[in-house]
């Protein structure tokens, strides 16, 4: 698994910038954006639209994704680290051990 690294793409500055509403409309607009192993260490998420988005390897420690619908989006090797997930839907393909073994040890999730 690669590391964590910044991706030189607009929409996953506005992330870093706090700018979830400009993201959710840029999405809405039909703009994509790779987050794979994307560096979101310490990124307030709160109210961003992650539908069909893929996370794979993505850093999300320390994250706020308190209330998300991550149901339909992919975290195979994330990592959750203190996080705060409070009303978080996660995807019914990962294990509640998966997500808490991430929350408390920072482990990458696994699908079953």
């Amino acid at each position: 698994m690669n590391k964590p690294h910044f991706i030189d793409d607009p929409l996953y500055q506005l992330l870093r910038g706090g700018q979830v509403e400009e993201f959710n409309k840029a999405r809405e607009a039909g703009q994509s954006c790779d987050l794979r192993g994307a560096d979101l260490r310490n990124v307030e998420l709160q109210g961003m639209n992650l539908k069909g988005l893929d996370l794979t390897g993505a850093y999300l420690r320390q994250a706020d994704l308190r209330g998300l619908d991550l149901s339909e989006t992919i975290l195979d090797g994330a990592s959750i680290r203190g996080a705060h997930v409070s009303g978080t839907l996660f995807p019914k393909e990962l294990l509640a051990t998966e997500i808490a073994l991430s929350l408390e040890h920072g482990t990458r999730m696994r699908y079953r």
